[in-house]
């Protein structure tokens, strides 16, 4: 076990800001992805989420949602290994110390807040591939095929909450966690921010 520093190794650092990209991905994927028709016209070529700036083309036709959905699952999939890497790595490599100024409640609500949020990043982008994996479906990466659908509704409906409400609670953690990195770096001016900075 390697001993504590003042920051994250530089490992930590990136895929802590790369799963963290990917996490704000996902949310921004999941809102515009729910909004599309189910009757729109198949394409096999998709201007993301129509910006001008690439257009994505498929070898076959695909609707738009059943685009925007296997793209879903797709950055979802890659999520969840980055996130496994990312817990494995915590567990063999000591975080660094949290500073000698935090108060004592701060001390407890950044540990709980660490702690729920692995905890719900492990749990959002599993419940998103086990009610995938339950629908008829199934999983492809990016166009290759991944893992085939089990077609049972009962399961996927289930794993569906459970991925919703996941994502509600993961959405507020991170406000959270974001809230209380803006108060160290604005109100406290201590280097909390620093030690997740590669600079």
């Amino acid at each position: 076990m390697n001993q504590p520093s003042a920051r994250y190794t530089r490992t930590a650092i990136v895929l802590h800001w790369l799963i963290a990209l990917g996490i704000f991905a996902m949310f921004a994927l999941g809102w515009y992805m729910s909004e599309l028709p189910k009757d729109a016209p198949k394409q096999m070529g998709f201007d993301l989420f129509d910006l001008g700036i690439y257009t994505w083309q498929l070898a076959a036709e695909a609707s738009p949602r059943t685009f925007y959905y296997n793209l879903h699952k797709s950055i979802g999939v890659t999520l969840l290994a980055l996130i496994i890497i990312r817990v494995l790595w915590r567990i063999t490599h000591r975080a660094p110390a949290l500073l000698a100024s935090y108060k004592n409640w701060e001390k407890k609500l950044a540990t709980g807040t660490h702690h729920l949020l692995y905890l719900l990043m492990v749990a959002m982008p599993l419940s998103g591939l086990i009610m995938a994996v339950n629908s008829k479906y199934g999983i492809k990466w990016f166009g290759i095929d991944f893992i085939g659908g089990l077609d049972n509704a009962a399961y996927r409906d289930f794993f569906k909450e459970v991925h919703e409400t996941v994502g509600a609670m993961l959405l507020i953690i991170v406000i959270l966690h974001i809230l209380g990195a803006l108060k160290h770096k604005f109100i406290d001016k201590d280097g909390t921010m620093k030690r997740m900075s590669l600079k």
